[in-house]
């Protein structure tokens, strides 16, 4: 899995000069002062000046985690302003497909619990489940290139494809979005392998917003 940063608009400058402008006020530099102001910004809650700069990443990934990256877009603005998503679609793509094996495999958790993981599963078992899945790719990669040699069209041949087949997206938000999404898929209670795609976004943001970046993460 990977999430690369593509292009950066705004810096923690414009941050700063988004909420001074209430003042008519704009800084050519960052000073400590704007440092304070991000810092109080964040801690109260005040969105709209992290909503100005934007960042893009192109991510690939399985579709299980694809999928369940998607749904912190719940509440979120579709459009320029906060968020826009673009993915490879294999209507038109008919590629060979690629998937995704997990590193280690985990148990199911103990007691009621009805989702989340447990404890890796010991070695005999780990290596039971590699051969089992690597078994099924080879029939799912099979099965949808006989699909299309047959004449089928790549929008129906794909239904055979699983879940684990990695896709890749453009994905633009804001810093805010982008805020909202790490502490939401980075939290203690997120998917493993979501939490591993997330903390590369969170790098990435660092590196590009080091004082916005650190108090929206508090």
């Amino acid at each position: 899995m990977k999430a690369e940063l593509l292009e950066v608009f705004g810096n923690d400058l414009m941050v700063a000069n988004t909420a001074r402008v209430s003042f008519n006020r704009c800084k050519p530099a960052l000073e400590e002062s704007d440092k304070r102001l991000i810092a109080y910004l964040a801690k109260h809650g005040h969105w709209s000046p992290f909503s100005h700069p934007k960042a893009q990443f192109r991510i690939t990934a399985p579709i299980f985690v694809a999928r369940q990256w998607e749904k912190h877009r719940v509440g979120c603005i579709r459009g320029y302003d906060i968020y826009d998503h673009n993915e490879v679609s294999r209507r038109y793509v008919d590629s060979e497909p690629e998937f995704y094996t997990p590193g280690v495999w985990r148990s199911r958790p103990d007691g009621s619990i009805k989702q989340g993981s447990g404890s890796p599963l010991d070695r005999d078992a780990n290596g039971l489940a590699d051969s089992i899945l690597a078994d099924f790719y080879i029939s799912a990669r099979h099965t949808y290139m006989q699909l299309l040699k047959a004449g089928a069209a790549p929008e129906q041949a794909r239904m055979v494809l699983p879940q684990s087949m990695y896709t890749s997206w453009i994905e633009t938000g804001s810093l805010a979005y982008w805020a909202r999404l790490c502490k939401q898929r980075m939290d203690h209670h997120a998917q493993q392998e979501i939490a591993d795609l997330a903390a590369q976004v969170d790098d990435a943001m660092l590196e590009a917003f080091p004082i916005s970046w650190e108090e929206l993460m508090r």
